[in-house]
């Protein structure tokens, strides 16, 4: 296959955005969308995937990993390095609701989001909700990552227990079968220790176990069970559901201490409120080229969705095999290309795992079982797994023309070779801006005179008589390929200067730059990067007053914020005294972790912590640093802990003493820096290693490199006297920053050169 263009390694293409192909949820078919697309991408076309979980679970791996037999990292793929591959856009949140006329998709925690084609599949959830009760008391199987919370609680609560317990699984199909032999298995070793017995017991509304297999697999999982001492319930359709207690539509009981609920599937509800065809049950109708028989701009895979002329059961097995026609007729409607029918089979091989390393093969009128069967599906599953964990190294090509069935009249100026103007001539044009602006409702300020409501020529701004205005800026490309988090992150970064001086905002004009892109798709942009900007603004009390925007090759954006502050009240750097303890308020290594992240190298939970260190307003930690009697203070933010810790100590007679063991670091960023991966901006940091005294012994220590690890949004670094440390430290964790902790101090030294020195014993 011809390598594609090292997309994980680039922000920004400059390739213009012509389409965009949405994923709502990163199902089983959905990751082979992300890997082909990965492998050879469309250039014009723009990946979003859409998914409230950072790792998406393997359903063939659940019972191994509830079993024991997997961990977790070995069960769930990592949609994080998957989607950097695809250079895909990962919006992590759930979508609600679709409006096919506008093509824009709703979501839970954030605003619309437009496609031009869209793909579903987003799975299904046990039908709690028909049965009265089992949403209180019942714990789904689905989604997975609440499932496993919840077992984890329950294996802890079962290892202290003092009285009998009784655990019951409601279904009487493949997967309630696996998993209630998978909670025995894993539980074998605490029931020995246990004064009192564990009981299992199975029910099914059925007249028989597995009734969708051959009657000898249900024979034989009748053995199985029966062996295991596990009771099984047929004729048992639960009508309600009480704490600690099954009530069947014949009104027999049964006391149950855990409720697992593993029945038929259910389909969101949204599907059928946004206008789509469904089937009796809610789930969305899709033809042979699997797409709605309503809206052919829409896809949908997995359980989410029902074929029409071939329904089937809901299985991973189906999901798994429409990866590939998914991606071939995905690529065909935006190709122009005839689409290709697919029908699934009627047969299938089916694994069905005992608990323990030993399973149940069946296929047509065979059937088998035994150890080899298992390591025949951990065969299977392992292989499947590789291909989406282990991804390829791509050589970097050339960026490709969009292909011409992408195109249409209104992407004229797009393919106008002519010279691209400078000076006024670069301005976004205005019908841009007016749609881009239009709705936002940025904070109203009385001491704003003139401002966005109002647009002139120059924003007004008053000042009090008693305050001093506290301006600063700042701007970067985008870290993240998502808009919205982009500008909340932005935001806050350009508030850090206003927060480390003690003092609150009042402010900011936008500085955004765009690439040349279809005028709609500039607009949403824009707009999106605003949007994330003003949730940051408006809970910080900052009024967006204007700014200025422009072309360029890439986009950018930043701000200039103005604060204001009593005089008597602000906070220098360069004000350090000899005996202060300095704090930081946030652990740092967002600088390797983003650049984990552009080379498809970083893991989800990684990004996941370092998004939300970045999101963390440093607003609290001001006054809390403030009230506790700082007397310097700054934000540490690109030039490194190390580089503004020497801005801190400036041309003093004042050194510093650090603790490399207490440095609060974020989870991978040792790892990424053991492996090479380092921000850009490594190398010029670490050229100031030389103002360290001991840096030869200091460079043995894993944590030395995150001293010049460049940070955006990072937290605040202060220095305390030292009777206020203790309290201060408490105060920061009750308000929200856990990280917090003390990691030097500060004393004179006679070695100018070499200010600061490093503790490096554990």
């Amino acid at each position: 296959m011809r390598p594609h263009s090292q997309r994980s390694l680039v922000m920004q293409s400059a390739t213009p955005v012509i389409k965009d192909l949405v994923l709502i949820g990163g199902g089983h078919s959905h990751i082979s969308v992300l890997k082909s697309f990965g492998m050879r991408p469309i250039p014009g076309v723009r990946l979003t995937l859409i998914s409230s979980d950072t790792n998406t679970p393997y359903s063939g791996m659940l019972p191994g990993l509830v079993a024991g037999h997997y961990s977790f990292a070995e069960a769930h793929i990592d949609l994080a390095p998957l989607t950097r591959f695809a250079n895909a856009r990962f919006f992590r949140d759930s979508a609600i609701g679709i409006d096919p006329d506008s093509r824009t998709i709703s979501l839970q925690h954030r605003p619309p989001i437009s496609y031009d084609l869209l793909s579903i599949n987003s799975g299904s959830t046990p039908s709690t909700d028909i049965v009265k009760g089992a949403d209180e008391f019942a714990i789904p199987v689905k989604p997975i990552g609440g499932f496993l919370a919840h077992w984890q609680n329950l294996r802890e609560r079962l290892a202290a227990r003092t009285e009998s317990t009784t655990i019951s699984v409601v279904g009487g199909g493949a997967g309630s079968v696996e998993l209630i032999l998978a909670v025995q298995h894993a539980l074998v070793e605490s029931e020995k220790s246990a004064e009192q017995p564990i009981r299992y017991e199975l029910l099914t509304a059925d007249d028989d176990i597995l009734t969708a297999h051959l009657p000898a697999v249900s024979r034989r999982f009748r053995r199985i069970l029966g062996d295991r001492g596990v009771q099984i319930h047929t004729g048992a359709r639960i009508a309600e559901v009480r704490k600690g207690l099954l009530i069947d539509n014949t009104g027999r009981e049964y006391r149950s201490d855990e409720i697992l609920w593993v029945t038929n599937a259910s389909a969101p509800k949204w599907l059928a409120d946004s206008g789509l065809t469904v089937d009796e049950q809610g789930f969305m109708l899709i033809d042979d080229q699997l797409r709605s028989t309503s809206h052919p701009t829409i896809f949908g895979a997995g359980d989410v969705a029902t074929m029409k002329n071939h329904p089937r059961p809901k299985a991973g097995v189906f999901a798994v095999r429409q990866g590939r026609p998914l991606v071939r007729n995905l690529r065909g409607t935006l190709l122009g290309r005839p689409l290709q029918r697919y029908r699934p089979q009627r047969q299938f091989l089916s694994l069905i795992s005992t608990g323990d390393q030993y399973a149940v093969a069946s296929r047509n009128a065979w059937s088998a079982e035994g150890s080899w069967v298992w390591c025949w599906k951990d065969w299977i599953d392992r292989r499947f797994m590789r291909r989406f964990q282990e991804l390829p190294e791509m050589d970097e090509q050339p960026e490709e023309a969009v292909p011409a069935a992408l195109l249409g009249p209104e992407h004229a100026e797009l393919t106008d070779d002519t010279m691209r103007c400078g000076g006024c001539g670069a301005k976004v044009g205005a019908e841009v801006l007016t749609e881009a602006l239009g709705g936002l409702q940025p904070l109203p300020r009385d001491d704003v005179i003139v401002g966005l409501s109002e647009p002139d020529d120059a924003a007004l701004i008053s000042v009090p008589n008693d305050k001093l205005s506290v301006l600063s800026i700042d701007a970067f490309r985008p870290m993240i390929l998502d808009p919205f988090v982009f500008g909340q992150i932005t935001a806050n970064h350009c508030l850090g200067d206003i927060y480390a001086m003690g003092a609150e905002p009042q402010s900011a004009m936008t500085i955004a730059t765009l690439p040349v892109w279809p005028q709609e798709k500039l607009i949403d942009e824009l707009r999106q990067m605003l949007l994330g900007a003003l949730e940051v603004f408006a809970t910080s009390g900052t009024a967006l007053v204007g700014g200025h925007t422009s072309e360029a090759s890439e986009a950018s954006l930043g701000f200039s914020v103005t604060g204001l502050i009593d005089r008597e009240q602000v906070l220098h750097k360069a004000t350090l005294q000899a005996g202060d303890v300095l704090i930081l308020t946030k652990a740092i290594g967002t600088g390797a972790i983003l650049a984990a992240d552009m080379r498809a190298k970083a893991r989800g939970a990684w990004v996941d912590a370092a998004l939300e260190s970045m999101l963390l307003s440093n607003r609290r930690a001001g006054r809390v640093l403030r009230e506790h009697g700082a007397s310097a203070c700054t934000d540490i933010t690109g030039f490194g802990l190390a580089g503004h810790l020497l801005e801190m100590l400036g041309g003093s007679t004042l050194g510093a003493t650090l603790e490399l063991i207490a440095l609060p670091t974020l989870d991978g960023a040792v790892q990424s820096v053991a492996a090479g991966i380092t921000s850009s901006l490594q190398p010029k940091n670490e050229r100031v290693a030389r103002r360290v005294e001991n840096v030869a012994a200091a460079r043995q220590h894993e944590r030395f490199p995150l001293l010049f690890d460049p940070q955006t949004a990072g937290g605040l670094l202060a220095g305390l006297p030292r009777e206020n440390v203790d309290a201060c430290l408490e105060d920061l964790r009750v308000h929200g920053y856990p990280d917090s902790a003390a990691i030097g101090t500060i004393g004179a030294t006679e070695n100018r050169a070499q200010p600061i020195r490093i503790v490096i014993e554990d």
